[in-house]
Formats: C-alpha cells, structure tokens, sequence
C-alpha cells in the first residue's frame, strides 16, 4: 500500500474550565474531523485533588472529564509545555498525561521528570510517521521539569533592556533572544526526532499576550533554528491572540494560532472568590488596554481574539509540506465556527494577512475550496 499523503490540522489554546465542554466543539467537529493527525495545546492542569501551587498568572485546575471532549472531537495529540501546566503542581502534570493517555490522546511537552517532557509523541498514518515536540519559552522557571521534578520542556529565553540615550528611566529598548545552551539541545531533540519519522512538527508555547501583531524578536529565532534543524511545521501558542504567519526555508511556521476553545471565567474580575485572579484579571486590563466583552462571560480575552484558525498542512510521502488553514471566528457562546470564503472566512483571512504584515512577515493567501493556502510571497 503506497503512503499517504496526509492531512494534520492543529489548534492553539485549550481551556476546558466550563460544563458541558463537548458542546463548545460541535461547530467544529466535521472540520476537525478531515484530519489524520489533529492536534492542540491543552493550558491548564486538569485535576480533581484540589490542589493550587502557582507562582505566576493564576489559573485553577479543570475537571478531568472534560477532556472527554477532546478525543470526542477527533483530537489525537496534546502539547502540554506550558506556563500553566505545572500551577497544580506534581499531581497536576500526572494527573492531566494519565487522562489524556486513557483517553488515547498520545502527549509531548510534559512529563514526572524532564526527560518524560521531552519525549515526543510519534503518530502514524498511512504509513507516514510525524512526531511532535512541545516547548515553553515564556515561564515560569518553576515550571520546568528537571531530572527529579515533574512539569514542562522548554527553551530558556532571556531579556536586555538597553537605554541607548541621555534619559536615566526612559523607555529602553528591549531585545530577547534563546539562551544558546537550551536553544541548542531543542535543536539536538529535533534531529532526533526528525530521523525517527517523515514529519516533524515543533510547537512552542511564546510571544506576549493580549498583544495584536507582535512578534518578539526571540520568536522568529527560535521558530526559525527549529526549522534550520529539521522541523516541517512550526506553531506558536500562549499569546490568546493570532500572530502572522511566515514561510521559512519553504516550511510554514504559524507563529501563534490564538484560542481555539478557551473557556473560563477564572479571569473574571467579578463573581471570582480567588483574590488572586481578580487582581490579576484588573491589572491584566491596565496592562493590555483592553476589556473582555462583559456578555460572555466564559470567554475573557481580547476582541480580536476572536478571529481564530485551524492550521491545515496536507504532508506527502515525498516530504512535501503544503500549508493552509481553515478560517474559524469564535461565536457569542465562545465555540469557534469554520467559515467558507463567503461566510465570513475572508474577513478571517484578511485579518491574518494584516497582522503578517504588521509584523514584517511576507506569505501569500490563496482560497481553494473553503480552506486558505499559504505560499512564500
């Protein structure tokens, strides 16, 4: 029997924090089930022993059984290398890879030690093998696993503030980029991987939040040096808004897909009894200058971050890459709902045109049939 090829779609943020979760995904159901490999970054722990040990941003952990919804949808793999994945601590990250595995959603990205996180998960169909990765680069340290303690893969990025003029206290300029021993043993895990299958697919938990456009100068580095070592398909996460897209080296790197189901009222700074997430949910806004529509109350995040897509690369058995997606908008009850080019996909579609080029990234957006086809400009 000859190869594929093959269809891998892909989604950004997941936060199952509400009842019922199976129902925020009936909209997508029939588009996610056109693919081979469907995958998606869960956020946040997903655990019932009631415990809360964040030092960052807090989220609470979510019910177990809500990720029932995510092999209900078709979804296969789950990147867990997140800032979130270790706010329940050890019991949390066990807990989350136990259902997901019981499920038989395959994980990468989190483990009981680091190199449990770093394992990939591998997948194949049709005779075509792709494994995925999953990294955090944004934090928190107490994040990490480490060679004893549970939690997430990650690349270590690190800050410069530079003040290049007469004005102590001004504004400075700021530049990141990958500490070059974590960028490099990311690198040496995807070579790896890339011997061991046909495709590799890199996920990286990055960029600034609630941001439109904006893509650190640390991004494009180390999506780019993924690709450099071997990754097929790049996808970025965390920012809860999309960022552009960008071919490099004839491979698409989505620099972040945004929410796909994302819902919560943890960040609400009314009805909330965690002192914690209201003052975080308050500043949030000061810190972002916007305000989540107050009429939907499981959906707390930027306006334009309603805009939304599924990633869609068709992988052939003679390693080509063909990139795309399915324009999504999320709908006043927070489900994302795919859209024709008549349907209000080509609003989607200008929309992520707009922030590539916001962000000084070239590709070219083509309709074929409902989905978009990106190409190098």
């Amino acid at each position: 029997m000859s190869a594929g090829p093959v269809t891998l779609l892909m989604v950004g943020d997941i936060i199952l924090d509400e009842p019922d979760a199976d129902s925020f995904f009936e909209p997508s159901r029939a588009a996610l089930a056109g693919g081979d490999f469907v995958v998606g970054h869960v956020e946040v722990p997903h655990t019932s022993r009631g415990l809360e040990v964040s030092t960052d941003i807090p989220a609470p952990p979510a019910d177990p059984r809500n990720l029932d919804a995510l092999r209900n949808a078709g979804f296969n793999v789950a990147t867990l290398a997140g800032n979130h994945i270790f706010d329940s601590g050890t019991a949390g990250v066990e807990d989350t890879i136990s259902k997901l595995h019981e499920l038989g959603i395959a994980t990468t990205g989190a483990g009981s030690n680091l190199a449990g996180a770093k394992a990939p998960a591998i997948l194949e169909r049709k005779g075509i093998r792709v494994g995925v990765l999953s990294y955090n680069c944004v934090g928190p340290r107490e994040s990490w696993a480490t060679s004893n303690k549970a939690g997430c893969a990650y690349v270590k990025v690190l800050t410069h503030y530079e003040l290049d003029y007469a004005s102590p206290g001004g504004p400075p300029t700021i530049y990141t980029f990958a500490a070059p021993d974590s960028l490099n043993a990311m690198c040496d895990e995807i070579r790896a991987l890339r011997s061991n299958c046909e495709f590799a697919v890199v996920a990286l938990h990055k960029g600034t939040g609630h941001t439109p456009a904006r893509i650190e100068m640390y991004e494009r580095q180390v999506a780019q040096e993924a690709v450099d070592a071997g990754a097929d398909v790049v996808i970025g996460h965390h920012a809860h808004i999309m960022r552009g897209i960008e071919m490099y080296r004839g491979k698409p790197i989505y620099h972040g897909l945004g929410n796909f189901v994302s819902v919560t009222r943890a960040l609400s700074a009314t009805e909330n009894d965690s002192p914690e997430r209201v003052a975080w949910a308050l500043r949030r806004e000061r810190l972002f200058g916007f305000a989540p529509d107050p009429t939907m109350p499981t959906y707390p995040f930027h306006p334009e971050s309603r805009n939304t897509i599924i990633a869609r690369c068709v992988l052939g058995p003679d390693g080509s890459v063909e990139a795309g997606f399915i324009p999504c908008y999320i709908d006043q009850s927070a489900c994302p709902q795919p859209l024709s080019a008549s349907n209000g996909g080509q609003q989607v579609g200008d929309y992520v045109a707009k922030i590539s080029a916001a962000a000084g990234l070239s590709v070219r957006l083509d309709w074929v049939g409902d989905c978009v086809v990106v190409s190098g400009a």
